[in-house]
């Protein structure tokens, strides 16, 4: 989705119990530059108090270039690492800069920030350390192939046996944490397609973890990286990666050092 195509949506009323907390938005971004000024715009329009920071990992066009100059910070990977990597970084930046809550939005432009209200909700109200967006708790327009959708439906069930409580959207990158979500994953993150495995990370710290429904935009630009062989490829190695952390001892605490 292009930066043009994106309409800002009005400034609202941002909840008191908000607007108390330093927040930022946490963008990883690879080769984005025709969307990601529009993602700032959105998310700055949906609420001015958010500060944004992009990671650009290793792009080899302009999106550093558009980020800073559509007003976010920007810190960039001289390669890249991965969307493990990259929003790990987001995250320690949030973590060293006394951030109270985080908020991930893929650069691409496909979350709608105009729902970031819907994930801050169940933090500001005491009932979540993690919200994560749901593609499958409402009637949604979100098309995937089908390999990625019945690995999707896959990872669910088997998380949700793992973490003790339903779970429908497993590979959901919009996303909500708190400052102990921010302290754990500033230190310990999955950097492989982490959103499966930073799930179960967050039950073995005894983090909360809840769900909010939210629409997906579907891409317009750029290229997903995931395609048939990699959808296979990712099933694979998430199942072996769940099953080696559950019994790996966790090293990292909570307190914050």
């Amino acid at each position: 989705m292009k930066s043009e195509q994106i309409t800002p949506p009005s400034s609202r009323q941002i909840d008191s119990r908000v607007a108390a907390l330093r927040r930022i938005a946490v963008i990883p971004a690879l080769n984005e530059e025709d969307s990601i000024a529009g993602v700032i715009a959105e998310i700055r329009a949906t609420d001015p108090g958010f500060q944004v920071v992009v990671i650009d990992d290793g792009s080899k066009d302009r999106t550093s270039q558009v980020a800073e100059a559509a007003g976010a910070h920007v810190v960039r990977h001289p390669y890249n690492l991965g969307i493990g990597g990259a929003v790990q970084t987001g995250l320690q930046y949030a973590r060293d800069h006394g951030f109270d809550i985080a908020v991930q939005v893929d650069g691409d432009a496909q979350h709608d920030p105009a729902e970031i209200e819907r994930l801050l909700g169940p933090i500001v109200e005491g009932r979540a350390d993690l919200v994560v967006g749901s593609r499958f708790l409402e009637e949604c327009d979100y098309n995937a192939p089908f390999a990625r959708l019945v690995g999707i439906k896959l990872f669910a069930a088997f998380v949700s046996l793992i973490v003790r409580q339903r779970v429908t959207d497993t590979t959901s990158g919009f996303r909500a944490i708190n400052r102990r979500g921010i302290v754990l994953f500033a230190s310990d993150y999955p950097h492989d397609y982490p959103e499966v495995e930073a799930n179960v990370l967050v039950f073995k710290h005894r983090l909360r973890l809840t769900e909010v429904p939210v629409q997906m935009r579907n891409r317009t630009t750029g290229a997903s990286s995931i395609t048939f062989r990699m959808s296979v490829y990712y099933m694979i190695k998430v199942t072996l990666a769940l099953f080696v952390g559950l019994f790996r001892r966790s090293p990292t605490p909570l307190e914050e050092k």
